[in-house]
C-alpha cells in the first residue's frame, strides 16, 4: 500500500498538467506549504527521534546529508525544491536532472522502509506534488519523445517505492537505521529552507505565501 501512495503524487502531478495546466502562481504557494510541512516534520518528529537513541556523530550524518544533497542541487540545478531553469535538452537526454531526482527519491524513501512512519508519508507525498508537477511542465515544454519523457517520469515514480523496499528487505540497513534517518534529515533540512528561503521574490513580504507556510507548520504539528 505505501508503494502505491508514493507514486500516486507523480501521477496526479502528471494528469494535472495535461488537464489543467496549473497556475504557476498557485504552485508556488503549494510548494511553500510542501517545505514548510517538510520542515515542520523534520524538526517536530524526525530530529527528536533520532537524538533520543544517542548514537555517536548522529549529528554528522545530517551534516554529510546537507552536503549531499547540496551536490545533487548543483546536478539538478534546484528541482528538488521546485526550480528547473537553464537547461537545454533539445537533442539530448537530461541523464544529470534525471539522475540526480532519483537518488533524492530513492534516499527519501529509505526511512519509510525502516519502520511505519505516517508523519513521514505524508511529508514525501505533500512534498512530491508540486515537484512532479513542474518535472512534467518541463518535459512537457521539452523536446524530448513521449516515450522519454513517460520513461523519465516512470523512473522518478518508482524510485521512491524502491528505496523503501530495499531498506525494509536487507538486515544492513536495518543495523544503521539511525544514520540512514539523520542522513535523510540533513537532505530535508536542506530542501525544505530552500522552498522556504526562496519562497518570496526580492525578499519581499508575500502575505499569501506566509499564510501558506504557516498552515503548513500548524497541520505538520497537529499531525504529530
Amino acid at each position: 500500500m505505501i508503494y502505491i501512495v508514493l507514486i500516486v503524487p507523480v501521477i496526479v502531478g502528471f494528469a494535472l498538467v495535461q488537464l489543467l495546466q496549473p497556475n504557476s502562481k498557485h504552485l508556488q504557494l503549494f510548494l511553500s506549504f510542501s517545505g514548510a510541512y517538510l520542515l515542520s516534520v523534520t524538526v517536530l518528529h524526525l530530529i527528536p527521534e533520532v537524538f533520543t537513541h544517542q548514537q555517536p556523530n548522529i549529528g554528522l550524518f545530517i551534516l554529510l546529508g546537507i552536503v549531499l544533497q547540496t551536490g545533487l542541487e548543483y546536478l539538478s540545478k534546484g528541482a528538488e525544491h521546485g526550480h528547473i531553469h537553464g537547461h537545454d535538452f533539445k537533442n539530448r537526454i537530461p541523464w544529470l536532472l534525471l539522475g540526480s531526482l532519483c537518488l533524492h527519491a530513492f534516499l527519501e524513501g529509505m526511512p519509510l522502509g525502516l519502520g511505519e512512519n505516517q508523519n513521514l508519508l505524508y511529508a514525501i507525498v505533500i512534498h512530491k506534488l508540486p515537484i512532479a508537477i513542474i518535472l512534467a511542465v518541463f518535459l512537457k515544454n521539452s523536446s524530448l519523445s513521449k516515450r522519454y519523457v513517460f520513461l523519465f517520469l516512470f523512473l522518478f515514480a518508482v524510485m521512491s517505492p524502491l528505496g523503501s523496499w530495499v531498506s525494509g528487505n536487507f538486515s544492513f540497513f536495518h543495523s544503521y537505521e539511525d544514520q540512514i534517518n539523520a542522513l535523510i534529515i540533513g537532505v530535508f533540512l536542506h530542501i525544505s529552507t530552500a522552498i522556504l528561503f526562496e519562497s518570496s521574490e526580492n525578499h519581499k513580504f508575500n502575505l499569501q505565501k506566509f499564510i501558506a507556510i504557516l498552515i503548513g507548520f500548524g497541520l505538520a504539528f497537529l499531525s504529530i
